[in-house]
């Protein structure tokens, strides 16, 4: 059996769609508009009576938008006249309204409000065929128009309708000009990334590559020997393949920079554990140097991302020392201070007593294929890598200087 909307409920329907109509027009909250003042002003010369209003009704209120021959005024809208005959689809045209039985005991005829006598009215209905409104005319003394008035005060509403849609539609063009214009600079600017970007990797990729040509022609010369030296022809192949790994490397690092930002778990990543199989995967790069592990938080977030950002800060770390010097290094966490309501942070620091980054630099080392330290082997590439990652999981990460020297990366993520 199909449920059927009764008197009440089907006129809070139409309310509610006219209320819906009527935001989008942002009329009410807006000085009067100077095409509106001039479309009333017609209305009341063709009509031959000096006052005119452009009246949109909501659930609870009357609100007259535009005015001619009085101030414009918001009124309940049980005391509207026009309320009255909201959906009378035809113009309605009364010649003293004391004397009509719907309007004779309306405040705006008795006095209370108004002294109106003589009332034209015809509805506003937008192209999606809501009634918002009226057009009305009206006057102090009883009196009549002419068919051919009547007729011009219908398309006179229409106009206010057009009016209303013009605006409407020349406000979502200039916010569609707005977001074109954004993401034409986005795209330059992304195109300027790109580039810059591009040229990075071309530099980067030329050195391992020119190791490689070099290399083999060597062997090709031991080769168009007599007698090769076996062990010199060991010695440049080893060279050549050592660059070939090193552009696999860093090939690899592209491709991880590339796809880092898809879809990721969010689950309870336990941070320590993490750190522990990182340590084991680390043995090598951190044989000789002293790691200490505080006690270390649960987060949310990807296990296998946020993995990658613990080695790679830890193997940084490990990594950026004075030559010759051991490593020293230190994990701990530390709880932020947060607003009520606001979600529950904890930053990780991966400290370091190694050679540092200079201030002016501790930005610039998260862009890819950043280097700071020319000497120290790497691609530039991971800490661009780490910064998408902790982007990904609503985090922030920055470099402080350690107390004493060395670097302090300051990692901040979600409980």
């Amino acid at each position: 059996m199909t449920a059927t909307l009764d008197g009440t409920g089907r006129a809070a329907v139409l309310d509610e769609q006219r209320v819906l109509e009527i935001q989008r027009y942002r009329v009410l909250l807006e000085p009067p508009r100077a095409d509106l003042l001039a479309l009333v002003d017609v209305a009341a010369q063709i009509a031959e009576v000096p006052l005119a209003t452009i009246n949109l009704i909501t659930d609870a209120e009357q609100h007259q938008i535009a005015t001619r021959g009085f101030d414009a005024s918001v009124c309940a809208r049980e005391d509207s006249m026009c309320n009255v005959v909201l959906h009378d689809k035809e113009p309605v045209i009364v010649a003293d309204a004391s004397l009509d039985p719907r309007f004779k005991d309306n405040p705006f005829v008795t006095g209370e409000i108004g002294d109106v006598r003589f009332y034209a009215t015809h509805q506003l209905r937008t192209p999606q065929d809501v009634v918002i409104g009226t057009l009305c005319v009206f006057d102090l003394v009883p009196r009549t128009i002419t068919d051919a008035q009547e007729e011009a005060l219908v398309k006179l509403a229409d106009r206010v309708v057009d009016l209303l849609e013009l605006e409407l539609r020349s406000r979502e063009l200039a916010q569609s000009v707005v977001e074109l214009e954004n993401a034409r600079d986005e795209l330059e600017r992304s195109n300027a990334a790109l580039t810059a970007f591009a040229g990075q990797v071309s530099h980067d990729l030329r050195n391992p590559l020119s190791a490689i040509r070099m290399s083999l022609g060597l062997l090709e010369e031991q080769l168009e020997g007599e007698s090769p030296d076996l062990s010199d022809v060991e010695f440049v192949l080893g060279r050549a393949t050592s660059g070939a790994e090193r552009m696999q490397l860093l090939i690899n690092d592209l491709l991880n920079y590339a796809r880092i930002g898809g879809e990721m778990a969010r689950k309870p990543v336990d941070l320590g554990a993490v750190l522990e199989d990182v340590r084991a995967d680390l043995a090598g790069p951190l044989a000789g140097a002293t790691l200490a592990v505080g006690s270390l938080p649960t987060v949310t977030g990807d296990y296998v991302q946020l993995r990658a950002v613990v080695q790679n800060l830890v193997a940084n770390s490990a990594k950026f020392v004075e030559r010759g010097q051991p490593a020293r290094l230190e994990v701990d966490a530390r709880a932020v201070p947060v607003a009520a309501g606001e979600p529950e942070r904890v930053q990780l620091c991966v400290v370091d007593h190694g050679i540092g980054v200079p201030e002016a630099d501790r930005e610039r080392v998260f862009q890819p294929l950043a280097r700071v330290h020319e000497d120290v082997e790497g691609h530039g590439i991971g800490l661009a890598t780490v910064r998408r990652i902790v982007d990904a999981h609503g985090g922030r990460i920055w470099l402080e200087e350690t107390p004493g020297g060395g670097a302090t990366v300051v990692l901040e993520l979600l409980v």
